[in-house]
């Protein structure tokens, strides 16, 4: 079977066992129209053809690193690698046999992401962060993105650490909480964001995939400076429409495509 059946099998699975053990938020699987939305954008913003690496810093289950990567060799590079870190051995123990059915080359790395990793500068960074408070302030003391009183955003440290492994003008593009620049930490996570990369991007999902208003998520695009990057003269706003309103879906595709033409092209 072609990797992205498998791939759809081993989650169908894997969303039968999270119903029935009524699985903690943080170990369940991205969502496939997540993942697939993600990979649309990363094919929209990115020379496909060019991304050789992809890592994930909380890789989970590997199913979104996995989704990617396998839309990615459709048009781009099929000999593609994928890195991913992860500090729960269970979630990492999936995405060994997911990532191993599906023959992908991706090696896995069983740690703390915030701490030192041992890969090299990639092409691609991507993640469905885990949202919440980092509890080892003395590891976050070097991350110019930590809170200035108590615990820091385990969420703006893992966004700062993907840049740091990335490419000059290389993109990350993460799902992040929608309220990401309505916190008090919000100004200097800004002025982080400002002295490495460029934010490029911040589109919202629609609304009724979340029951609650309060954990409605976006997807976050920044893009390393350096190379041929440039900022966007107009950064890319917005809300996803319903998906079970294809025009109109179809439509804000398309307004993408135009706005990647005019400000990153």
């Amino acid at each position: 079977m072609k990797p992205e059946i498998i791939r759809q099998i081993i989650q169908l699975s894997f969303l039968k066992v999270i119903r029935k053990d009524a699985i903690q938020a943080n170990h369940q699987m991205t969502p496939d129209t997540i993942g697939l939305i993600m990979a649309f954008l990363i094919e929209k913003v990115t020379k496909i053809k060019e991304i050789k690496t992809v890592f994930d810093p909380a890789v989970g289950t590997a199913n979104l690193l996995t989704t990617v990567m396998n839309q990615l060799k459709v048009n781009g590079d099929k000999d593609i690698v994928g890195y991913g870190i992860d500090n729960d051995e269970d979630m990492l123990g999936v995405a060994s046999v997911n990532t191993e059915l599906q023959h992908l080359n991706v090696k896995l790395y069983h740690q703390d992401a915030v701490t030192a990793l041992d890969i090299s500068q990639c092409d691609l960074a991507i993640s469905d962060l885990p949202i919440g408070y980092y509890p080892l302030d003395e590891n976050a003391k070097n991350y110019q993105t930590r809170a200035k009183e108590g615990h820091s955003y385990v969420h703006h440290l893992l966004i700062e650490q993907s840049m740091n492994y990335l490419k000059p003008g290389a993109f990350g593009v993460f799902l992040v909480p929608s309220s990401l620049f309505q916190t008090k930490e919000s100004q200097s996570f800004v002025k982080w964001i400002q002295s490495v990369a460029y934010l490029q991007g911040l589109i919202n999902l629609p609304a009724e995939l979340f029951a609650n208003p309060n954990a409605q998520k976006s997807i976050l695009l920044l893009q390393r400076q350096g190379g041929d990057s440039k900022q966007a003269v107009k950064v890319l706003l917005g809300e996803f429409p319903s998906f079970k309103d294809k025009a109109k879906f179809a439509s804000f595709m398309d307004d993408i495509s135009k706005w990647v033409t005019t400000n990153l092209r």
